[in-house]
């Protein structure tokens, strides 16, 4: 497998292809050829390669997403950003990249592939976002149901709804102009678990979170503390960078857990929402970092609905810039 190594030396970027070969039970690893500190150039270099020309295409991908996320991460070190208290200096530059990328270069393509990017990031999602709470289609099922309407054998009937109204839900946010307000989430909650769950609405009454660290509101306060929630985003949507908004909005939610089921798909997608809403692209938490999801919310805990401080908050934060990082060009880049 080849790759490009970037080696940083006094502050200036060098970079290498390099590769990494198994010989003898062992990973050999070792730079192939010195391809300059333009990345502007790096291309037109790995063409003239004519010794490693099998070895580059089969790494094609993965070669094209280095220069495409470090042309745009140049772009934004050279603009010198204001330091965030949640989120260190490297992840908010390639938070920020990846933003410019999708504003200057994903949302100007044409309809079509737009929605052929988003379907394929979909079934991502989905997948994602149900298996964390228990839905145990495969990804390849997942994909055949959503793109070929092919009902997986031995599912439950809710665990293809599941599916399937995530899918709904999700593109009915891409242009949605609602403001977040108590009508919108519901109407997202509802959405969700169509044919999952009749309970409706904010619940009324107490609920214990399996294996969670934290109390859920009382049902009695469900609703109060849904008004500090959206009292809390509207008084600092404009104070917070936005995926630091989209971040505590999500753990506030979660804590509250303001109804009977389906809280984490509904926190999920309204993150994604509020991500929207502000030029940035979706992302998705994957399944097999669940673990490190819950530690890094668990980690927030101990804050109340008023509360946002750097100290409680900075671990979630920087835990889904590293997924938004991970998902996004992968998924997102023609």
């Amino acid at each position: 497998m080849v790759y490009i190594y970037k080696k940083i030396i006094h502050g200036k970027s060098y970079y290498y292809l390099r590769i990494s070969r198994k010989i003898k039970e062992k990973f050999v690893i070792k730079d192939i050829a010195y391809l300059g500190n333009d990345i502007s150039g790096l291309q037109k270099k790995l063409e003239n390669l004519s010794d490693y020309k099998k070895e580059i295409r089969g790494s094609y991908r993965k070669i094209k997403n280095f220069i495409e996320s470090e042309h745009y991460l140049i772009k934004i070190k050279e603009k010198k950003l204001k330091e965030d208290p949640y989120l260190e200096k490297n992840l908010l530059e390639e938070i920020e990249a990846i933003k410019l990328h999708y504003t200057i270069d994903f949302l100007r393509l044409d309809e079509k592939t737009k929605q052929d990017i988003y379907k394929a990031f979909l079934i991502d999602f989905a997948f994602n976002t149900t298996s964390i709470e228990g839905n145990t289609i495969t990804l390849k099922e997942a994909e055949r149901l959503l793109n070929e309407n092919l009902t997986p054998k031995n599912r439950t009937l809710r665990e293809i709804y599941d599916l399937q109204n995530t899918e709904k839900v999700f593109f009915e946010i891409l242009n949605t102009k609602k403001d977040l307000d108590h009508e919108f989430i519901v109407f997202i909650h509802d959405s969700l678990l169509d044919n999952v769950d009749v309970r409706k609405g904010y619940r009324t009454r107490d609920i214990r979170v399996f294996k969670s660290r934290f109390d859920a509101s009382p049902g009695q306060y469900v609703k109060v503390d849904m008004d500090l929630l959206l009292k809390w985003y509207k008084e600092n949507k404009k104070k917070f960078h936005p995926f630091v908004l989209a971040g505590i909005f999500h753990h506030k939610f979660e804590k509250i857990h303001p109804f009977f089921d389906g809280n984490g798909r509904t926190g999920r997608m309204l993150m994604i929402y509020i991500l929207l809403t502000n030029n940035f692209p979706p992302l998705f938490i994957r399944k097999s970092r669940r673990g490190k999801y819950l530690d890094a919310m668990a980690n927030a805990d101990s804050s109340n609905l008023k509360e946002s401080s750097p100290e409680n908050y900075e671990g979630i934060i920087s835990y889904l810039a590293e997924e938004m990082i991970n998902s996004y060009w992968n998924n997102f880049l023609v």
